[in-house]
């Protein structure tokens, strides 16, 4: 029985660069997916000053912007490594 070919990886022992630039398209949409979002409250710090109260209310938006957008990056990340692992 031959063992599986690990992810990212051609039988030559070569790095698959197709499947590198197939997975990373999404990944990179999903991540500037949440960029994006994130920026409509940090324009908010600026037009309402970062003293003010409003604008630390948009900072703290933004903040929590970007820290579920980073959990959900990291949950697809692993999702995606199980699947391409079962493959």
């Amino acid at each position: 029985m031959t063992p599986p070919s690990a992810p990212f990886i051609e039988q030559s022992g070569t790095l698959d660069t197709d499947q590198i630039r197939t997975e990373a398209v999404p990944l990179a949409g999903l991540i500037g997916l949440f960029v994006g979002l994130a920026l409509v409250p940090f324009l908010g710090v600026f037009l309402f000053g970062g003293t003010t109260g409003l604008g630390f209310v948009f900072a703290l938006a933004t903040q929590f912007v970007l820290a579920v957008g980073t959990g959900v990056v990291l949950i697809y990340v692993v999702a995606r490594g199980v699947q391409l692992a079962d493959q």
